[in-house]
């Protein structure tokens, strides 16, 4: 694998959490979290080590709509903090 090949690939781990995010609705709680930057680059980390790309971009393709991620989801806890946080405002 090149560096390059590397880059293209971090950027799309990167791409599928932000989708991942916006598809269970919870892109704008990430944005106003205390700390936001910290635990979005946590996020991404935890996404990015993940051996479930393609699993997990099939997933978002076949779901429109979705009240939890994938079970494989390494931020599926912090989605479901967020969820819970969005849902007490």
């Amino acid at each position: 694998m090149t560096f390059l090949d590397y880059l293209i690939s971090v950027d799309a781990r990167t791409a599928l959490m932000g989708r991942m995010m916006q598809r269970l609705g919870v892109d704008r709680q990430l944005k106003v979290v205390a700390d936001h930057s910290a635990v979005t680059s946590r996020a991404v980390d935890r996404c990015r080590s993940c051996g479930h790309q393609d699993e997990c971009s099939t997933w978002l393709d076949e779901h429109q709509q979705a009240d939890d991620p994938p079970d494989y989801c390494r931020n599926r806890d912090l989605i479901a903090r967020l969820q819970h946080a969005a849902a007490q405002r």
